[in-house]
């Protein structure tokens, strides 16, 4: 069970310095996040599978993702989940 969370912080961890334009290139990006450089693109790959349009911009040496998405992992109530896709509900 360990193993499924360390791998969702480790895309959330992603997942946040994407949104910043932030990563760096791989190299950077998998020593920031103390991990192989074969575990970050096994991580990428399965983030892609899940549907992140994520790309490198060899611009500004960093991963982005390719247009506007939302990640989240976890259980909650039907009523958060109503106000998060419309705040406001209520």
């Amino acid at each position: 069970m360990n193993v499924i969370i360390k791998h969702i912080e480790l895309m959330e961890r992603i997942d946040q310095l994407i949104r910043l334009q932030a990563t760096g290139n791989p190299v950077e990006l998998a020593a920031r996040l103390r991990i192989s450089r074969t575990k970050l693109y096994r991580t990428i790959n399965m983030m892609k599978k899940l549907n992140a349009p994520i790309e490198y911009d060899i611009s500004i040496q960093s991963f982005v993702y390719a247009e506007e998405v939302g990640f989240k992992f976890g259980f909650f109530t039907e009523e958060t989940y109503s106000h998060e896709l419309n705040p406001f509900v209520g």
